[in-house]
């Protein structure tokens, strides 16, 4: 199994390459890829240095499956040519997403939906991943009309930039800025580029994606994102209406029940998601799980996640062990 990493010197590359490591993904080749400027460079993989190779030496390397993350410019160029040398790619940005002849898979909820001739594969955005973890085994049993969500997203979705900027500011250290306003004891209420009606790309995202992975066009969903200075991974306040009404202790049987999902919802111990133990792990968790009051059958929720781990590498690369256990490359 040959496996080309493109971006595997960026911060979710070197995510991807821990996980294939954690996972022993049957890797018989690894194919770092990188810009240019990166070529040569070495990584190590399971104790096994690899010279990084650019994006066309890649292509012609003919791996089985190329795992992307670089950006969504470099996916619309070079996806295609990865596809039509062969490789199945699974691509981490927002390139191909709303793509209408391209799958957008979690695979817990819809890898089913995989075939033979899917050569581009859409990673969901990292907030859409784990809000809809926790909604899809909901929706299955009580149908979701509408969904309340505002994020609090970590500066690591943004990049390492923006980490830097947020050790500087801890500092007292005038750097480069990765936001327009500083990060640290701050909250920006701005995350990705506004669009004509007022809402920024990432709200838009938790909209537009969680239709499509869900496959029901009928849910109505409005998005708040906000950047905090947190590094370990995404937060969410998630209030879920629904056609059908509900038991909460049964909505945390069904949450427990669900591959991939934690419930730490736990009162009298003060137990409840945080990313600061999110942090390094696969798991979405889901707790602060209760009745909104305030109106019929809808509920509220608190979910967290590392967005570099479920929210992208660790997703896809379980998009790729599922291509190989169902004989799809």
């Amino acid at each position: 199994m040959r496996i080309a990493v493109v971006g595997a010197t960026g911060m979710v590359g070197e995510v991807m390459l821990k996980v294939l490591a954690e996972r022993n993904f049957p890797v018989t080749e690894l194919i770092p890829v990188a810009s240019e400027r990166s070529v040569g460079k070495e990584i190590e993989y399971k104790g096994t240095k690899y010279k990084v190779v650019g994006l066309q030496t890649a292509v012609d390397m003919k791996a089985d499956i190329a795992v992307f993350s670089a950006g969504g410019d470099t996916s619309l160029e070079w996806a295609p040519k990865f596809a039509a040398a062969g490789t199945t790619v699974i691509d981490n940005s927002s390139a191909w997403r709303m793509d209408p002849t391209k799958k957008l898979v979690v695979p817990e909820i819809n890898a089913d939906v995989l075939t033979k001739e899917d050569k581009i594969i859409a990673n969901p955005n990292c907030s859409t991943i784990q809000m809809v973890m926790t909604l899809a085994p909901l929706h299955k049993k009580y149908n979701i009309k509408r969904i309340i969500v505002s994020t609090y997203q970590s500066i690591t979705g943004t990049g390492v930039k923006a980490v830097k900027q947020l050790e500087n500011e801890y500092a007292g250290v005038q750097g480069d800025m990765a936001y327009k306003y500083p990060i640290h004891r701050n909250a920006i209420p701005h995350c990705d580029s506004f669009e004509e009606n007022g809402y920024t790309k990432e709200e838009m995202k938790l909209v537009r994606e969680t239709q499509k992975i869900l496959g029901d066009n009928t849910i109505r969903v409005t998005a708040t994102a906000v950047r905090v200075p947190v590094v370990g991974g995404h937060s969410e306040a998630v209030n879920v209406e629904f056609t059908n009404d509900f038991d909460v202790n049964e909505v945390r049987e069904i949450l427990h029940n669900t591959d991939g999902v934690v419930v730490q919802d736990n009162l009298d111990t003060f137990t409840y998601p945080m990313p600061l133990y999110a942090e390094g792990k696969n798991d979405v968790f889901v707790g602060r799980i209760r009745r909104d009051e305030s109106q019929p059958n809808t509920l509220n929720m608190w979910i967290v996640a590392d967005n570099l781990r479920k929210g992208a590498a660790t997703n896809t690369i379980q998009i790729a062990e599922y291509l190989i256990k169902a004989g799809l490359v």
